[in-house]
């Protein structure tokens, strides 16, 4: 095992530590999640932020192209000739005054980091940079993944390029077409389980332990590395100066656990003076982190979770037979697997958990594609939440804040057609149909 980079479970009272060359997903000693850890004392990192502009002149270098990889000094866990990447990161932080109204913050305090942009149209790709770099480094031959959506359509096409075999688990009927139509297209054997993604993740993760298959969810703690890039990007979108709050749509909770590894490693590092704030939104129909958090008082407590609750939770929703359901397909999910690191990450950035409805998430969904940047809908759960906690003033109107859209438009295209031909809110634009006649098609166009 190297001095300098290993794997380390999360609870304090095991803290049992392993080599990057070992495929782990949980800790083999208790159980629980694991993270990659750095004596950064014995790694050559850069001084200051502003020392990663320098890679844009050697773009040429398709790691140096990556948005992961061209921050490699920050997740250093493996040599550069087995980086995987596909041209991920090429991402966009844009300044949006007509969406930050609508959420009620003053002029030039909101911005929206647009991870549609992705080659697969979605956040996973970062993640995937990460772990697709580790399963070459381990000799991964067959990688396997639950997911409602973007998961597979990111796993598959990097499986595609690295020809990898790649294998899908969904649950029945919930998942989106245009999501699903990308994983068929990329080569990836899909599984249609009868049940729902939690389902369809409990199945994966015994499958891959015992027929030896690289899993890519996010258990999967390299998944994670490649993740902490987007607030690398977005950092340097804002000129390298840190914004009170982040926020970001909560399904399986690997962005928030990454985010908040991400601050923290920066702030030990001396990169960042202070951590941002963050906000992670739950829809209603899959609000498991909220209840536990907000309504129960569940906390990370340096470690010291309450597991006995977090048991007692699931059981009640076992019992119960609850299956989670919301438009937002992408954050469907009642049993989170990075449960336990979110926490760690709330406390971290001394942050908080919202729930909104399906309704409010397609009325933000609806504004951010009328100013200028579509997105799916789980996306518009980080605006819909920045509406909400400027409602309860919990966020400021003059704090600069980062909303996450962590989705394209067009994943799921069925739902935004069906809002606005259906005039399910008040920001619908539905289509005129008229007659095949001139002076009924002038009247319509009111010109």
């Amino acid at each position: 095992m190297s001095e300098n980079v290993f794997q380390r479970c999360i609870n304090p009272d095991c803290a049992a530590s392993y080599g990057v060359e070992e495929t782990l997903f949980s800790c083999p000693a208790c159980g629980d999640l694991i993270d990659v850890r750095y004596d950064w004392e014995r790694l050559e990192v850069p001084k200051s932020l502003n020392w990663f502009e320098k890679r844009w002149a050697t773009r040429n270098n398709k790691i140096d192209f990556s948005g992961v990889w061209r921050f490699r000094d920050l997740l250093p866990f493996c040599e550069e000739k087995y980086c995987a990447t596909v041209g991920e990161g090429q991402t966009l932080l844009q300044k949006n005054d007509q969406v930050g109204q609508y959420a009620g913050c003053r002029p030039e305090k909101l911005y929206l980091q647009y991870e549609g942009m992705n080659p697969s149209g979605s956040f996973k790709d970062n993640g995937m940079a990460g772990a697709f770099s580790h399963a070459q480094m381990v000799g991964a031959k067959h990688v396997i993944c639950a997911s409602t959506g973007n998961t597979s359509a990111s796993m598959a096409l990097f499986a595609h390029i690295l020809k990898l075999q790649c294998s899908v688990f969904i649950g029945s009927g919930r998942i989106a077409y245009g999501k699903l139509s990308q994983a068929l297209d990329f080569g990836a054997k899909t599984i249609q389980i009868m049940g729902d993604f939690d389902d369809c993740m409990r199945q994966v993760k015994l499958i891959a332990g015992e027929r030896k298959l690289y899993l890519m969810n996010s258990l999967n703690p390299f998944r994670l590395e490649g993740q902490k890039t987007i607030m690398f990007r977005v950092l340097e979108g804002l000129k390298w100066q840190v914004p009170d709050w982040i926020i970001v749509p909560g399904g399986n909770l690997g962005n928030s656990s990454a985010f908040g590894k991400a601050f923290a490693e920066l702030k030990q590092l001396g990169l960042i003076d202070h951590i941002p704030r963050l906000a992670v939104i739950n829809a209603t129909g899959a609000n498991t982190l909220f209840d536990l958090y907000e309504n129960k008082g569940l906390r990370f407590n340096n470690g010291k979770v309450d597991d006995a609750a977090i048991d007692a939770y699931y059981q009640k929703l076992n019992d119960t037979g609850y299956k989670p359901h919301t438009l937002a397909t992408a954050i469907e999910i009642s049993r989170p697997v990075n449960l336990k690191k979110c926490l760690r990450a709330l406390e971290i950035c001394d942050g908080v958990v919202r729930e909104v409805s399906d309704a409010d998430i397609l009325d933000a969904k609806a504004v951010v594609g009328r100013f200028g940047l579509g997105c799916e809908p789980a996306s518009a759960a980080s605006v819909a939440g920045l509406k909400l906690l400027r409602e309860q003033d919990v966020i400021g109107p003059d704090e600069t804040v980062v909303c996450i859209l962590t989705g394209h438009q067009l994943k799921d295209p069925n739902i935004t057609v069906k809002y606005h031909i259906e005039k399910q809110g008040p920001h619908s634009n539905c289509p005129v149909e008229v007659k095949n006649d001139m002076a009924d098609i002038i009247e319509a166009l009111h010109v």
